[in-house]
């Protein structure tokens, strides 16, 4: 009997070394799917990659049997590889998720009609990117087709976390990751079918894992590229061992903990064991990072349910002030990396942006909620600055 299929989107570094390393040693036939070409054929030209964990229990693991096809170039060989597969998951990034609509569309269309549902799960580090897939998929069918084909697909959120650093240049498709991960997803959408992939963990109510990663792991990850590009760092662990760095990511941690532990009743001394795995993770000297790179992408970062302002927002509509949390947001609007797209539009519209205007833009928050009045001073002090 052969192998089930997995296709996995995005073969770059989280996908080979986190995703694909788990469906593989789940025993699927891994099949990557890039827009890549370069990836891609190098991908073809090798039987196998390693994948080095570091930290805790260093080892090493050897991934083969794997296809790779180009999305882009081969569309058709993408989509057949989905009608024959048992598992669909992602990591291309929140905003990509859209253009992998259409070949799961493709994919399901040439599905057998009896064939098992395909279980499909976004793994990226967004809220809800699963049912943001699902909707984009349903988007492109007419309402009979939707109902023609809704047998034949089930989404499934999840929560990913794993700390994979830049790599080195001479590193080919090998990859270095920690040794720590946690890939938690909601068992509802499978019910007695969920794939067995070892190293999953599954849960009845996903969302507080999701908030728990994202305002824990994310927060303080990017709470500590921004305070230590502030304190002219490089990299992580350098900014990590300065002691004012280090007490800034621990003051916003202890406020998302605060905000994690009222929404969804963790124990604070459970969530307080958590922050400072965190910690040390992050301080980790073998994942070498730098500030650059984990800083990337500032107005995302900033927007409205994402790390900053979705936790400073309910700590200030319940009386809170979110010190810590402004403290980092501050270092993010002073973070000023050219070859960073995003970075230069935060520039750009820091100079040609009224502060009420810039919050309203970039954040999403509405005049009159919580945070907006400390946010709309916060600009005004960066641009007086500038």
């Amino acid at each position: 009997m052969s192998a089930p299929v997995a296709v996995h989107f995005g073969a770059g570094n989280i996908g080979r070394g986190f995703v694909g390393l788990l469906l593989d040693r789940a025993g699927y036939e891994l099949v990557f799917a890039d827009v890549n070409a370069g990836l891609i054929d190098a991908l073809r030209a090798t039987p196998s990659y390693r994948v080095h964990e570091v930290g805790e229990h260093p080892r090493t693991h050897e991934v083969t049997g794997f296809r790779a096809l180009n999305s882009a170039a081969d569309p058709r060989s993408v989509a057949e590889a989905i009608a024959d597969a048992r598992v669909v998951t992602t990591a291309v990034g929140p905003t990509v998720l859209r253009f992998i609509a259409p070949l799961i569309v493709e994919g399901l269309r040439l599905r057998a009609a009896d064939s098992p549902s395909l279980q499909i799960m976004a793994c990226e580090n967004a809220i809800g990117a699963s049912d943001t897939l699902a909707a984009e998929v349903r988007a492109l069918l007419s309402p009979a087709e939707a109902a023609e084909l809704a047998g034949r697909a089930e989404f499934a959120n999840t929560a990913v976390d794993r700390i994979v650093p830049a790599q080195a240049t001479d590193a080919g498709l090998d990859v270095t990751v920690e040794s720590y991960f946690e890939w938690v997803v909601d068992e509802r959408p499978f019910g007695e079918q969920r794939p067995d992939i070892p190293g999953v963990t599954w849960v009845p109510q996903l969302e507080p894992y999701i908030e728990r990663k994202l305002f824990t792991v994310n927060t303080g990850h990017a709470t500590a590229a921004y305070l230590g590009w502030l304190a002219g760092h490089e990299g992580m662990s350098e900014a990590l061992a300065d002691p004012e760095v280090h007490a800034g990511v621990l003051a916003a941690l202890r406020e998302t903990k605060e905000m994690l532990v009222r929404a969804h009743g963790f124990e604070a001394e459970a969530q307080e064991a958590y922050l400072q795995r965190i910690l040390t993770r992050f301080a980790n000297p073998q994942l070498t990072d730098t500030v650059r790179r984990v800083g990337r992408q500032p107005l995302r970062k900033l927007s409205r349910h994402e790390r900053f302002i979705e936790p400073a927002e309910r700590l200030a509509a319940a009386g809170t002030s979110p010190a810590a949390l402004l403290h980092a947001i501050s270092a993010l609007l002073r973070f000023d990396v050219p070859e960073d797209a995003e970075s230069v539009e935060l520039g750009r519209l820091l100079a040609t942006r009224s502060p009420e205007d810039f919050v309203a833009e970039a954040t999403g928050l509405l005049p009159g909620d919580a945070l907006t009045a400390q946010l709309v001073e916060l600009v005004a002090e960066t641009q007086r600055a500038r």
